[in-house]
């Protein structure tokens, strides 16, 4: 009788020309559970701009209504894009730490990890033009940095060694531009881009560009990524830290010669090949030419992370 009396609160029976149309009513707060509530309660709200947004302390002007556009509609798709928020939030977890690091040793301010965000988010991604890894790296930028390139090795997917490239390249462009906001752009649109368009529209600083749509909008997805990243309460983000994804502990075993199937050679060390390629993302066949004899670090997780460890 008291399952009849809840439905009856819930759903109400219409009757129209004849046809019977169930009228699904929301229930009151006092009937819900907390977790419930929290559904029930959910509202979409406009989204108060910080006045002192910046991007490596460089200031977001704000009070350009150009510009202050712009950046509520990249705060607004942010906040609001929820599964994509929290998986950034899980990831950051796991892979800012190592980027970190070494940001700081090439003195590049710590801001630059967002930019790693809005390139792949956080992920190995493949783009359409040929880029790949996490900072997104051109084949030529990355053989030209030291990088080998190349069907069977591709060490644009090995993070610390994208993230010195990805330095090196921010460094020249900042000494080129003279702003890390405009180094930061020119990620993007490459160092002449950016020189040819503040030439061509007579101004200095990427707020007052005319840009396309990918990087016109770049800094802004930066510093809206930035703000929700380091604020997640107050953008509605709601998570434990035991949700949050971490690194596996490695050990490195240095490889100076071919190997000729490395799902066998994973067996050697208690893992299968999937998780082999999961800590070595740059070994790109199951195989190691290497008849030069050069020598590669491979990252093996500690026994007792995975179930064949």
């Amino acid at each position: 009788m008291k399952i009849i009396k809840n439905l009856l609160a819930i759903v109400g029976l219409v009757c129209i020309s004849g046809l019977f149309i169930f009228a699904v009513q929301k229930p009151a707060d006092k009937d819900l559970e907390p977790e419930q509530k929290l559904i029930n309660d959910y509202n979409v709200y406009a989204i108060k701009l910080p006045d002192d947004l910046n991007f490596a302390g460089e200031t977001v002007p704000i009070s350009d209504p150009d510009v202050y556009e712009r950046m509520d509609k990249e705060l607004l798709v942010n906040t609001y894009w929820q599964s994509n928020g929290l998986l950034m939030f899980k990831r950051a977890k796991k892979y800012f730490p190592i980027i970190e690091p070494i940001l700081k040793k090439h003195g590049i301010p710590d801001d630059f990890k967002y930019l790693a965000v809005i390139e792949s988010g956080l992920t190995n991604a493949v783009s359409p033009a040929g880029a790949r890894g996490v900072w997104q790296i051109m084949p030529a930028t990355g053989k030209e940095n030291g990088l080998e390139v190349n069907n069977n090795v591709d060490e644009r997917y090995h993070l610390e060694k994208a993230t010195e490239v990805a330095c090196k390249y921010l460094l020249k462009s900042k000494n080129s531009l003279g702003s890390w906001t405009l180094a930061a752009a020119a990620y993007n649109a490459g160092n002449a881009g950016i020189s040819r368009r503040l030439k061509e529209q007579d101004v200095n600083d990427y707020y007052d560009l005319l840009l396309g749509e990918e990087t016109g909008r770049y800094m802004f997805r930066i510093v809206a990524l930035k703000e929700i990243l380091k604020n997640p309460k107050t953008y509605g983000f709601n998570f434990e830290e035991s949700d949050l994804y971490t690194n596996i502990p490695t050990f490195t075993v240095t490889v100076d010669k071919e190997v000729s199937d490395f799902a066998a050679f994973s067996k050697d060390y208690g893992i299968n090949y999937k998780i082999l390629k999961i800590h070595n993302p740059w070994l790109r066949e199951a195989h190691l030419n290497n008849k030069s004899g050069k020598k590669y670090t491979l990252e093996i997780p500690e026994k007792g992370y995975y179930n064949k460890s």
